[in-house]
């Protein structure tokens, strides 16, 4: 009995959403950077319930709140979570703050920089936790990006098989403390064979590859300190952002203390994490003529990728990436 090879399996696996996608949605869901709301339809979004408050770092030290600058990563014991090692700041221009691709949103920022939704909009896992102190206790994480490998189609798919930097992210928006900073967990993970573990001082070099990306340099983690400023321009779909990087001491720990994978993730007898944070702040210097043409919602939204892809289908096109 003949077998089918493993490159004609993915080329079945990948074409397979096209026999059941509306023609126009097929368009929509493989066109190279193009903008799109489609997959961010998965995630939920959490809108303000306070007047917001901007403070003059751009946040709201979660511990004055009574949150944490960890999360809680579920299934880990003892309890220890990951670092929110990077902020984008409340000082950011309004529109970068809105979860949302349209109209230079936050997911437009990250296209730029090199970073989409997750595989075909699926996600495996249990959700992470944070506590940013601004009265909404622990609530779950508002989605995952991951490294693009400069596909935005299928390049988080082969982050997922092959590893990469990616980040979880919740925005500080509660009653308490509305700075609308989003807080965000960044690191460089393993292949998925290797059961998605943290690379050696993988924490810092997950927040310093993302700074890296941003001002299309090498930052030097070791060198780094509390007086470390960047800048750097990425753009997408016409949207050109300009971007502050400054790091600050103060929120985290120099240490492998409750740290998830820390015993492993420290490197040369040195801690899991430098006790440093990346502030962003990101303004739009550059609004195309057609943005609100070219940047809003579709009216009729095709079916969601995730009803169209049951699980046992993407167990499948994930082993096939990985053969």
């Amino acid at each position: 009995m003949s077998s089918t090879p493993p490159s004609s399996l993915l080329v079945l696996l990948l074409c397979l959403p096209s026999l059941t996608l509306p023609l126009p949605a097929l368009a929509l869901a493989t066109s190279r950077r193009s903008p799109s709301s489609l997959l961010h339809q998965f995630w939920p979004r959490h809108p303000p319930n306070a007047p917001r408050s901007e403070p003059a770092a751009g946040y709201f030290p979660p511990s004055d709140g009574g949150g944490a600058q960890l999360t809680e990563a579920p299934g880990t014991s003892p309890p220890a979570g990951e670092p929110l090692n990077v902020i984008l700041a409340g000082t950011s221009d309004p529109a970068v703050l809105v979860d949302s691709q349209a109209d230079g949103g936050f997911r437009n920022f990250f296209l730029g920089v090199g970073f989409t939704s997750e595989c075909l909009g699926q996600h495996e896992g249990a959700p992470q936790l944070a506590n940013l102190g601004d009265g909404n206790g622990y609530v779950n994480e508002t989605a995952v990006l991951r490294w693009d490998y400069g596909d935005p189609s299928l390049g988080t798919c082969r982050e997922t098989v092959q590893g990469g930097n990616h980040f979880r992210y919740w925005t500080q928006n509660g009653a308490s403390a509305n700075s609308s900073a989003v807080f965000m967990a960044t690191s460089y993970e393993m292949p998925i064979a290797e059961g998605h573990n943290i690379v050696v001082n993988g924490y810092n070099l997950g927040r310093d590859w993302l700074v890296g990306n941003i001002t299309n340099s090498s930052i030097d983690t070791s060198t780094l300190t509390n007086t470390s400023t960047f800048s750097g321009t990425v753009s997408y779909a016409g949207f050109v952002y300009s971007t502050s990087i400054s790091y600050v001491s103060g929120l985290l720990g120099n240490t492998s203390v409750g740290v998830n994978h820390g015993s492993t993730v420290g490197i040369d007898g040195q801690n899991a994490l430098d006790g440093l944070v990346a502030v962003l702040d990101v303004k739009i210097t550059t609004i195309p003529k057609n943005a609100t043409k070219s940047s809003a919602p579709i009216t009729a939204p095709p079916p969601p990728l995730q009803g169209l892809i049951p699980p046992l289908l993407l167990s499948l096109l994930l082993a096939a990436l990985s053969l």
